[in-house]
């Protein structure tokens, strides 16, 4: 095979960007050659290839080596599970599922088809390349022990016709959740990405606090790491001009990434040792100033598709294999589950009981006969609607 044919399925905002920039040659040996949506008209969007009013049908079409999902949520992991038993590289859209329940079943239909298959996900801000700077700082134990994070993104904002653009959006039925499960997949990947999993966790989550909706669109989280580490994570799409300001407090200094730049403020004698040796009583440990240099912020989306197509031609390591969406699937999860019951929480939570309370999120909605008015919205350009 010397190239690989693509169908995406879901011609959404991002459906449909992803073909125009395969369409256009952005990534080499990759060939869009099928399309499916639901909806026939958004088929109108590609008229370059075959269109499918199914995914099914796509797959059995013989047309396509991959598939790329980019439809609702939910259908993340029905789609998912049905390609990869029908042999089809992968590649899914963040989240890689709602809930942990749901990643755990996709993840296991992979389980045995990893010699033969590539499953990816979407978490594009991997290629970012201040992250990847920030994470082989962590790695390379140049930062030493870290003592706390904290992580402001809430340059989010979102306006009430966005959110009325799409009947799914920002519901219990459609998103499975708000901010943390739309915008925030990214940021909350690269959270476990470069500091792993908290063991316990507490959040408040405010509901419908700036936009009619029923999910969640401002939050604030603390959390706790196994080695005695706290972190503090917020966000929201209800400020504006909003803030992406990420510390980092560890043994060798503090580390600031903001505006970007990122800034290292790095002691001469770690922390612990100066406090431990020292004989000054307000003494502190001399410091350098660093400027840390970054190359951009990467190929994101382009780049990601073209380490995916790598991958099935060359044997390419995966920047982001999909199996690993399932953290930042679990840390949503675990904000929303405390803030349902008031409570901590500690990780892994049990998703089977995570589905039973968001199930019981979505009857409670329907009894209540919500419908919300879904109206046309301005063309969207994706390449600035990210949080960086």
């Amino acid at each position: 095979m010397s190239k690989v044919r693509i169908g995406i399925v879901g011609l959404g905002n991002m459906g449909s960007s992803h073909a125009n920039q395969i369409l256009a040659g952005k990534i080499s040996r990759l060939e869009l050659t099928a399309v499916a949506d639901l909806d026939p008209t958004k088929l109108k969007r590609v008229p370059q290839v075959k269109g499918f009013t199914s995914a099914d049908e796509m797959m059995a079409s013989g047309l396509i080596d991959a598939i790329l999902i980019a439809t609702p949520h939910y259908d993340h992991t029905v789609i998912g599970i049905k390609a990869l038993k029908a042999g089809m590289h992968v590649m899914v859209e963040k989240p890689i599922s709602v809930h942990r329940a749901d990643c755990e079943r996709l993840i296991a239909a992979y389980k045995g088809r990893e010699k033969k298959q590539v499953f990816a996900a979407m978490f594009n801000q991997r290629t970012d390349r201040y992250y990847q700077k920030i994470r082989d700082l962590i790695q390379s134990g140049e930062l030493g022990e870290i003592r706390r994070v904290n992580w402001i993104i809430t340059n989010w904002f979102r306006t009430h016709a966005y959110y009325a653009s799409g009947g799914w959006r920002a519901t219990w039925e459609g998103e499975g959740g708000g901010v943390l499960l739309n915008q925030c997949p990214h940021n909350l990947d690269l959270f476990q990405w470069m500091f792993g999993m908290p063991v316990t966790l507490s959040a408040n989550c405010q509901f419908g606090k700036y936009h009619d909706i029923e999910v969640e669109d401002d939050v604030t989280a603390t959390m706790t790491f196994a080695n005695g580490a706290t972190g503090v994570f917020i966000t929201s799409t209800g400020e504006a001009p909003g803030t992406n300001r990420l510390e980092i407090t560890a043994e060798r200094g503090k580390l600031v990434y903001e505006d970007d730049k990122i800034s290292y403020t790095r002691n001469e004698i770690p922390m612990g040792e100066f406090s431990r040796t020292t004989k000054e009583a307000f003494g502190r440990p001399s410091t350098w100033d660093v400027s840390i240099p970054a190359a951009g912020h990467g190929g994101q989306h382009n780049e990601v598709l073209q380490n995916f197509t790598n991958a099935i031609l060359d044997g390419e390591t995966l920047v982001a294999p999909a199996p690993e969406g399932i953290h930042s699937v679990e840390l949503a999860n675990s904000m929303l589950l405390s803030a349902w019951t008031q409570k901590p929480v500690t990780l892994p939570i049990d998703g089977k009981k995570y589905e039973r309370l968001l199930k019981a999120k979505i009857a409670e909605s329907a009894k209540k006969g919500r419908k919300k008015k879904v109206v046309a919205a301005a063309p969207v350009d994706f390449s600035k609607s990210f949080g960086k």
